[in-house]
């Protein structure tokens, strides 16, 4: 990291304007699995609560193993593109066609629909790591500046917000655009229209970052695998922030599976699903200037707090859903969404700040075995989510169907739709604010700061 005062290379806009374009990849590929593959097995293939759970969850697992590998392999590409764009273009062939396989609805229902589909996840995960983790490893590298990482991700997550509105309001529109609650045949139109999204954001990127700056470490490590996992183990900075990180993603995780049978069961309106990202993702395009702000008034640490007291206050609150009605529920998910806001942006500039930190200090180039362990393991806890949603649906005694012969759902069911949504997430998301108080890079500059009464 530099000194403090002295003045940092700042990223053009084109370079930020590119960069930011691949974000319309994670957010929709993170987003529509987590909003529609489940609702999508459980209601139109016939495939049990649990077992659905259990294939959203299996093919994320893999990411423990496969992220890790490509940070590393990307940390020791050499080429004449650097080390993280060969693996950015990789992900662009081959990440859309597994994805719509993933919806291309085969006529199998059952187990056969669940293994099906657990592959072709398989493989859209498999793809999703070439590319998300050398993509996440590079803003690190981009600049030495603490807060202008923050203001570099800025233009990330609103790229974030607007392909999470992609995701969560065209991809539900396209779905219920042949009924109220969808056919086998609006998911196919709904994987290819996604599909060519992901191809256009990921090779956007590709060529938006061709002039990005390299500011980290150049020399890459090339110890053992084993060993760079020690050294990043022995990192405290590192593990607060992914436990943290975790814990929040989990809790998102769980709204997604959950906010489809929340327009339907609790609100009462399939279509809902779609007014509601749009309350979620508004605060994300709009609030990035705010929580920049925070951040600097308050320090990353204590912003993040702020994000995610917000995030907790509105699901909460969101629990009396039932006796206020659906004005009321899409007033609280705006809360929830100006949270989310701040906690995802926070979440990505303190991972940068670790990344830089670590290279500054070992002289050795790490971003990609740092952002594929934090890859891997945020990914594997967001699967949970649909886990734990879907064993929550189970208790409740949902019961799974097929189009042709709808079930009329028992109260317990339509009571564990309301608590999955509202109730454990919050619990999980207060969580991380203690965990918060354990992360410790702050600003240099405060740092370094003399005290007020002129000490230090």
């Amino acid at each position: 990291m530099i000194a403090p005062g002295v003045a940092a290379p700042t990223v053009s806009s084109g370079v930020r304007l590119g960069y930011g374009v691949g974000s319309f990849c994670t957010a929709t590929f993170t987003a529509v699995p987590g909003l529609l593959l489940l609702y999508y097995m459980t209601n139109f293939l016939a495939v049990p609560a649990w077992l659905a759970g259990v294939v959203v969850t299996a093919p994320k697992v893999w990411d423990l193993l496969i992220n890790p590998l490509v940070g590393r392999w990307s940390d020791r590409t050499a080429s004449r593109l650097g080390p993280r764009r060969p693996w950015l273009l990789a992900g662009a062939c081959t990440l859309p066609v597994a994805f719509f396989l993933v919806f291309a609805g085969p006529p199998l229902t059952g187990v056969p629909a669940a293994l099906y589909v657990g592959a072709c996840f398989l493989a859209a995960a498999t793809a999703y790591a070439l590319f998300e983790v050398p993509y996440k490893a590079m803003p690190a590298e981009m600049t030495d500046d603490y807060h202008e990482r923050t203001s570099l991700l800025q233009w990330r997550m609103v790229f974030v917000g607007a392909g999470t509105a992609i995701a969560g309001i065209a991809a539900p529109a396209i779905v219920n655009s042949q009924g109220d609650s969808g056919t086998l045949d609006s998911y196919r139109l709904m994987g290819v229209v996604i599909a060519v999204v992901l191809l256009a954001a990921m090779l956007g990127s590709f060529l938006g970052t061709a002039r990005a700056p390299m500011t980290g470490a150049p020399q890459a490590d090339t110890g053992s695998l084993i060993r760079q996992f020690a050294v990043v183990r022995g990192n405290a900075s590192f593990l607060w922030l992914t436990v943290l990180s975790c814990t929040q993603q989990l809790a998102v995780a769980i709204m997604l599976a959950a906010a489809p049978y929340f327009a339907a069961y609790t609100i009462g309106d399939p279509k809902a699903t779609t007014s509601l990202f749009a309350a979620l993702v508004g605060p994300m395009m709009l609030t990035m200037p705010l929580w920049s702000w925070l951040s600097r008034r308050f320090d990353k640490r204590g912003a993040m707090i702020l994000a995610a007291l917000a995030f907790a206050t509105g699901t909460a609150l969101a629990l009396a859903t039932p006796l206020f009605g659906g004005w009321y529920a899409h007033a609280m998910i705006l809360l929830v969404g100006t949270g989310v806001a701040g906690v995802t942006l926070l979440q990505f500039s303190m991972l940068a700040d670790v990344i830089a930190q670590d290279a500054a200090d070992t002289g050795k180039r790490r971003a990609g075995v740092f952002t594929g362990l934090w890859t891997a393991v945020e990914s594997g806890v967001s699967a949970f989510g649909a886990l734990i949603f879907g064993v929550i649906l189970s208790m409740g005694g949902f019961l799974s169907s097929e189009p042709s012969r709808p079930v009329e759902q028992p109260d317990s069911a339509v009571t564990a739709v309301l608590v999955g949504q509202t109730a454990v997430p919050a619990l999980i998301i207060l969580l991380s604010v203690a965990m918060t108080f354990g992360y410790r890079i702050k600003d240099p500059m405060r740092a370094a700061a003399p005290a007020p009464d002129g000490s230090g």
